[in-house]
This record gives C-alpha cells, sequence and structure tokens, in this order.
C-alpha cells in the first residue's frame, strides 16, 4: 500500500496519497521501533537469568 501511494503520488501529483504514503511509513517506523525495543527486553531478561545462576 504505502508503495502504491508514492507511484500514485509520483503520476499525479495528488495531494492525498503523499499523505497517506507519509502516514505508512509512519506506522512503519513505529511497528519497526516496537519490535527493535521488544528484542532488547529480551536480551535484558536473558542478561538477568544468566547472572541469576
Amino acid at each position: 500500500m504505502r508503495d502504491f501511494s508514492w507511484k500514485y503520488f509520483t503520476l499525479t501529483g495528488d495531494v492525498e496519497s503523499f499523505m497517506l504514503y507519509k502516514e505508512m511509513d509512519q506506522m512503519g517506523a513505529l511497528e519497526q521501533g516496537v519490535a527493535q525495543a521488544g528484542e532488547h527486553d529480551d536480551f535484558a531478561m536473558m542478561e538477568l537469568e544468566d547472572s541469576s545462576s
């Protein structure tokens, strides 16, 4: 969907399709940040488990 909205914007210059592209881009960045934060939490838990042994 993100690629489609960018392609549509480049072909037509439609501002709403650009706004959709930016919104999708921000949502993707947020999801990626959440996934990375989850990975970091898992690593911290592994360190805690190792140190308590």
